[in-house]
């Protein structure tokens, strides 16, 4: 990892009409470990399934896990060029590269992302959940009934889905990695259907840790902070985006590529007695 500065607020203002946003648009781009992570064989032999993997921090993480020798099936709503060029930088690492566009809110699809993975790789050993929706809204009355189930659906109630097919096929060494965040500890008023998710989510990694401790497969969460991915100015005004990660104590966001090791190392044989925890990736903003 390079120790050259990270870009630091105030940016640009910007802002993108489509959710969840493309990479392409943003400035600075973002940094997903492309010139920077150099793996070790640590997830040699391994297939991995990473939902929301065309951009952000699922890219960095799809881009770790393939330098460390896995095959990576990228899940992703509609973000095409994005996630040609995940798998393009998967490839570029020796491993194979499977594309699964769909809707994750679709309970059919859930279950479709596990057997193509089969299908492909004969295995399954990593199943990162990592797709997320967001919006920001001022008051509850700005939130509506079908807002609050979108955000539900696809955050946790897509994870539930895919967990529970991933499951099936997961063998001993298994290891589940699920993103929550720091709003699952400081809930942003303004966030409040998403984290209000996020609390669900660290919540439901805790109970699947000890759920499935027998069968030998592992539950962790990754919970970051503010991170300079396409859902930050698809989702948030102008104003917030020229400021975004100034409110931590190293005032500036991550980049994606700073949390990939957080994925690596709960992916990895490592870590085999590691299963219920939250892993804090927050610029220094405690969560205790």
């Amino acid at each position: 990892m390079s120790d050259a500065p990270r870009p630091s607020p105030p940016f640009a203002q910007q802002q993108q009409e489509q959710t969840p946003g493309r990479t392409a648009a943003m400035n600075p781009q973002p940094d997903h470990g492309e010139k920077t992570y150099q793996g070790s064989g640590r997830l040699a032999g391994k297939a991995a399934i990473v939902t929301g993997g065309d951009s952000g921090i699922g890219r960095a993480v799809a881009i770790a896990f393939a330098r460390e020798g896995a095959d990576v099936l990228i899940a992703y709503l509609n973000e095409d060029d994005d996630a040609r060029e995940t798998a393009r930088w998967v490839e570029d690492a020796g491993r194979k590269a499977v594309l699964m566009p769909g809707d994750i809110c679709d309970r059919q699809h859930c279950n479709a992302i596990v057997d193509k993975a089969m299908d492909a790789f004969g295995r399954l050993d990593v199943l990162v959940n990592n797709a997320a929706y967001q919006m920001s809204y001022p008051s509850l009355d700005a939130i509506s009934d079908d807002e609050w189930d979108k955000t539900f659906d696809t955050n946790i109630g897509a994870m539930f889905r895919i967990t529970r097919a991933a499951v099936r096929h997961m063998k001993p060494g298994g290891s589940i990695i699920n993103t929550s965040s720091i709003n699952a500890d400081k809930p942003n008023p303004g966030l409040i259907a998403y984290a209000t998710t996020k609390g669900a989510i660290q919540n439901f990694t805790g109970g699947l840790a000890q759920l499935l401790a027998e069968k030998g497969i592992r539950a962790n969460c990754v919970a970051p902070g503010p991170i300079w991915t396409p859902l930050i100015p698809s989702t948030m005004g102008p104003d917030k985006v020229e400021n975004f990660g100034s409110q931590v104590p190293m005032k500036r966001p991550g980049q994606p590529a700073e949390l990939a090791a957080a994925y690596v190392m709960l992916a990895s044989d490592e870590a085999s007695y590691i299963s219920g925890a939250t892993i804090a990736v927050t610029g220094g903003a405690p969560i205790i």
